[in-house]
């Protein structure tokens, strides 16, 4: 076989060889880029996680004040939990269909829409439930708690929990298989894979003093020498474009603040983080926004939204400055950001227009 090979393919000089070589691996790695992430793909790394679990035993309460305790209804009925976002087109898109399953649930199954409460207030909820002629209860997931229970990674993300309470499916469309899930799930045939673990994987209680970057390294939040401040830029590399119809405020502070962080990113005087959402969020993602924009500081994906957690981060961008222990000095409004830039804001003894975390939630 080897003879064979030899008078088939004629041999290559050491340059035609390497000039080979390149071209192969440059091939390989377009078709590996060449695939983005669906939101069937991020669904699918959820229910890895999910699937055959025991549904977390807590109480949801609505916008309305109402109580569902996912608890009591084990062995009586089956829940469907959605998680959602007003800002978000699919579920817009997928909203006659959960109107529609929650109105034809009857008494075995319990139907909860839950805003994800990320660049949501509960004011924006009403007008779109309004608007919308939307009836089944809803939730609004205040902390991201919620997502952090259920694994979120994606809107809408279905969950489907049997009678035995065990997540028995998990997906992103609204299509045959979710309506088949739903159907089984009501007659109590629905059973979930066994898993080995009791509950909902729960990252809430990890160390999270360090993080690793997209880089393969891993990063102190506190600055290890104990000198210089640390500005953690929280982000999300679609937020520039895909909120640019629904949140066009939020598109805009989005890229004003990320100029910002590429123009005095380089200023050594403090340490620099930037820390991507997980939610329809790859690492392929969040390397293409680095390159695209010539990001130069280490960045951090937060696929369990951890971080974002920690520091009570519910809307891009949010820009927080950490002194050089690590404690939270300041939170820096985006809209202040206007009069002072991002660098003289992170190192000045006092720093006018502070604000809440990210942008004003008035429209």
């Amino acid at each position: 076989m080897s003879s064979l090979f030899r008078r088939l393919v004629p041999p290559l000089s050491s340059r035609s060889a390497v000039r080979l070589i390149t071209t192969c691996l440059l091939y390989i790695g377009a078709l590996m880029f060449a695939h983005a992430d669906t939101g069937q793909d991020f669904a699918a790394r959820a229910s890895s996680q999910l699937l055959g679990r025991m549904a977390p035993a807590i109480k949801l309460t609505t916008i309305d004040g109402k109580t569902i305790d996912l608890a009591a209804l084990r062995g009586h009925k089956a829940v469907y939990l959605k998680f959602w976002a007003t800002w978000c087109v699919p579920c817009r898109e997928q909203m006659p269909h959960f109107e529609s399953v929650y109105r034809h649930a009857g008494k075995d199954l319990e139907v909860v829409a839950i805003n994800i409460g990320f660049d949501d207030t509960v004011e924006q909820i009403r007008e779109y439930q309004a608007k919308l002629g939307i009836t089944m209860p809803i939730v609004r997931d205040d902390d991201g708690h919620l997502g952090e229970l259920f694994d979120l990674r994606v809107t809408p993300q279905h969950v489907i929990v049997g009678r035995d309470g065990r997540i028995a499916y998990v997906g992103h469309l609204a299509d045959a298989h979710l309506n088949a899930a739903l159907a089984d799930a009501r007659k109590g045939t629905l059973e979930a894979p066994k898993a080995n673990a009791p509950t909902a994987p729960n990252g809430g209680d990890r160390d999270i003093a360090k993080a690793k970057t997209l880089d393969g390294g891993e990063i102190t939040l506190a600055d290890p020498d104990g000198k210089r401040r640390t500005v953690l830029v929280f982000f999300s590399p679609w937020c520039e474009t895909y909120l640019e119809k629904s949140r066009p405020q939020s598109a805009a502070q989005c890229k004003a603040v990320r100029e910002q962080w590429v123009a005095y990113g380089r200023d050594a005087r403090v340490r620099w983080i930037g820390i991507a959402a997980g939610l329809w969020a790859s690492a392929q993602d969040v390397l293409e926004y680095r390159d695209k924009h010539a990001i130069r500081a280490p960045l951090v994906l937060d696929g369990d939204g951890a971080l974002f957690r920690r520091y009570g981060v519910r809307q891009m961008p949010a820009v927080i400055v950490l002194d050089a222990n690590g404690s939270e000095l300041r939170r820096l409004d985006p809209s202040a950001l206007q009069k002072q830039s991002l660098l003289d804001a992170a190192i000045a003894g006092e720093t006018p227009g502070l604000g809440s975390i990210g942008i004003s939630t008035s429209r």
